[in-house]
């Protein structure tokens, strides 16, 4: 039998290395929880950023001549006015819809909207603009619907990016059998991103267009009391021809400056917002369960905060260390789609101080 002091002794590294694997588990798994954010924090160390955009200044007021317009942006007045066709993959953003419908409804010839019985993440869904359809019954002469039915094995694993690229390419052909025609304007973006009406005026009256342009969006998050940024850049505006394909990512260098709004998960329920966060292709950042539970998506929205506790993807350390924390909320509800302040009750959800959401 050992001295009381090799029993102490013992007792001691018993203790040490019991610490030190507990020390251990947690660092592993603090940094499994983190690792995201530890990526992302990292970013300007590991990534460069893509080269700088050619912004292409924006001129508008109210009352100006449309040819003042043109001639400002260096470009002429057309003859005759161009076609414009606008093109969206549709999921669950009914009230999205309906404003940039109402906003773009003066000066769009066809919407293009496809719809599918399936998520991007592989999970069925119902068919949400085909069961509501009597709500944009003040386009139904401009609707071309397109329904993309999907069928999985259950022996194979889902790829929501194959699945979102099958839906682009079933896009493109419900495009070509649209009625659009070369020399056509053809809108391409998502839901959420709506071109403003005054944009959509002047690239159909001006003559001298790119082929393709980028269109500079401002950012919001849940609605317009949260403005985040003006790097919104995805969507785009094409001079159709046999060559043009809907795509969501850079396509050129240049881009017109504010052009309208992008408002990410600027949604009436709470249901929604679950809906999004588990159906779309970056549904893998759902990293608890507890990210789905209703109050504390409720809180993350009045905060102006992060649903996936995630730091922002910036490329310096300047810009992510800018944009840490909550989104400052905004007073202001000027310059928006003219059809939330026309009935600023329904939309109230959208607007400063509507912040509190209905579960469904």
């Amino acid at each position: 039998m050992g001295s009381p002091r090799s029993v102490a002794r013992r007792r001691i590294t018993k203790c040490t290395f019991l610490l030190l694997v507990i020390l251990v588990t947690l660092s592993f798994t603090a940094i499994f929880d983190h690792t995201q954010n530890i990526t992302s924090f990292l970013r300007p160390l590991w990534d460069t950023p893509p080269p700088p955009f050619e912004y292409i200044p924006h001129y508008y007021a109210e009352n100006t001549t449309i040819s003042n317009l043109c001639t400002l942006h260096g470009w002429s007045l057309t003859s005759e006015p161009r076609n414009v066709y606008d093109a969206i993959l549709f999921n669950n953003e009914l009230d999205l819809l309906e404003l940039r419908w109402r906003e773009l409804y003066p000066y769009v010839t066809k919407f293009i909207i496809l719809e599918s019985n399936m998520t991007f993440t592989g999970m069925p869904k119902p068919l949400v603009f085909d069961s509501n359809r009597a709500r944009f019954a003040f386009a139904e002469d401009k609707i071309v619907y397109g329904l993309l039915p999907i069928q999985l094995s259950p022996d194979v694993p889902v790829d929501p990016f194959l699945i979102e690229s099958h839906h682009r390419s079933i896009m493109n052909e419900l495009i070509r059998r649209s009625g659009i025609s070369d020399g056509d304007l053809l809108l391409v973006s998502d839901t959420d991103e709506i071109p403003s009406s005054h944009t959509v005026k002047l690239l159909k009256w001006c003559d001298g267009l790119p082929t393709v342009l980028h269109l500079e969006m401002r950012n919001y998050v849940y609605s317009f009391e949260f403005p985040v940024d003006y790097n919104s850049w995805r969507a785009t505006a094409h001079i159709y021809s046999r060559w043009t394909r809907y795509r969501h990512s850079r396509q050129t260098d240049l881009i017109l400056s504010d052009a309208g709004w992008h408002c990410s998960f600027c949604f009436r329920h709470l249901s929604e917002f679950v809906t999004k966060m588990t159906a779309y292709s970056h549904a893998d950042r759902v990293k608890k369960r507890e990210y789905l539970d209703y109050s504390r998506i409720q809180r993350k929205i009045c905060r102006g905060d992060d649903l996936y506790d995630m730091l922002p993807e910036e490329y310096s350390f300047k810009s992510l260390i800018g944009k840490m924390g909550s989104v400052p909320r905004s007073a202001s509800a000027v310059h928006l789609p003219a059809y939330v302040i026309e009935n600023a009750e329904k939309f109230k959800f959208l607007l400063p101080g509507g912040c509190q959401r209905s579960p469904e």
